[in-house]
């Protein structure tokens, strides 16, 4: 994919080295699809190349009212992707994990500023990508998977417990339950809650402070690749599980209940298969 080709996010470079991905599907409250985060995927591949690109920082259009509303699903969706586009894209890969995987690699810092509801993937792929997580006061978190009868992706089996402990990650997942800002900090999720209207303007100013002249960027790429270097294997592995589980998932007889009730605005009616 060119960069000539993003349909679903923006993608701003500065002369001061900070890059910026705005997640821009407003009419669907920013929801992603495949193809936003093959967008994302190869923001990191030319962040990668561009040795004037410092650091990142990734938030969602305020008009769609959310950071995102998380996986988008159409019928046919798949079909009118362009051909050139399509052949990037694995199905299989569910649990996003050719994406997580270079997050976790990533050399340069990421920065989310999360400025509205973000829920499934738009929460776990901060959590496992973002080296830094703001939140906005009245933001939420939503961890709906068993809402949707299916299972976390980008890692989230993995990052979740490591973050919050077993019997809490259990609750949040099991459950499905709302998270306020507050609740998230509480938890160890985000780094800090901020007014809406500062979320931004203090991850710009945090973001300096990763670059030179104020920071050592050399010595904080070396910090965040030996952080991260122990735990590659344990993510790539949960990742493999994840997709074989979230395959399992997508088949059952719960998941297309969860579509139905969903569509038709009502509670789901599980029956564990």
């Amino acid at each position: 994919m060119n960069i000539d080709d993003f349909e679903d996010i923006l993608y701003e470079k500065e002369e001061n080295g900070i890059c910026t991905i705005t997640i821009n599907r407003p009419e669907r409250r920013n929801a992603v699809t495949y193809v936003s985060f093959l967008e994302i995927y190869t923001v990191l591949e030319d962040m990668e190349k561009d040795k004037d690109a410092k650091v990142l920082i990734i938030t969602g259009n305020p008009e769609g009212r959310a950071f995102s509303s998380g996986g988008y699903f159409e019928p046919n969706y798949f079909e009118k992707i362009q051909k050139e586009i399509k052949i990037e894209i694995d199905l299989m890969d569910i649990a996003q994990k050719k994406l997580c995987m270079a997050l976790w690699k990533f050399t340069k810092p990421v920065i989310a500023a999360i400025n509205g509801l973000a829920i499934g993937g738009a929460i776990t792929m901060p959590l496992s990508g973002a080296d830094l997580i703001y939140i906005a006061e009245d933001a939420w978190l939503g961890f709906y998977f068993s809402k949707r009868a299916i299972i976390p992706e980008f890692s989230a089996s993995f990052m979740l417990p490591f973050l919050v402990g077993f019997q809490k990650a259990k609750e949040i997942c099991f459950f499905g339950d709302k998270i306020t800002a507050q609740k998230a900090f509480e938890l160890g999720l985000v780094n800090k809650v901020l007014p809406r209207e500062e979320l931004l303007p203090y991850a710009r100013e945090q973001a300096l402070r990763l670059i030179p002249p104020q920071g050592p960027s050399l010595s904080i790429k070396l910090m965040k690749k030996t952080m991260h270097a122990y735990f590659i294997d344990i993510l790539d592995k949960t990742l493999d599980l994840e997709n074989k589980g979230l395959r399992k998932t997508f088949r059952s007889k719960d998941f297309y209940e969860s579509m139905r009730a969903l569509k038709e605005k009502r509670d789901p009616i599980f029956i564990g298969r």
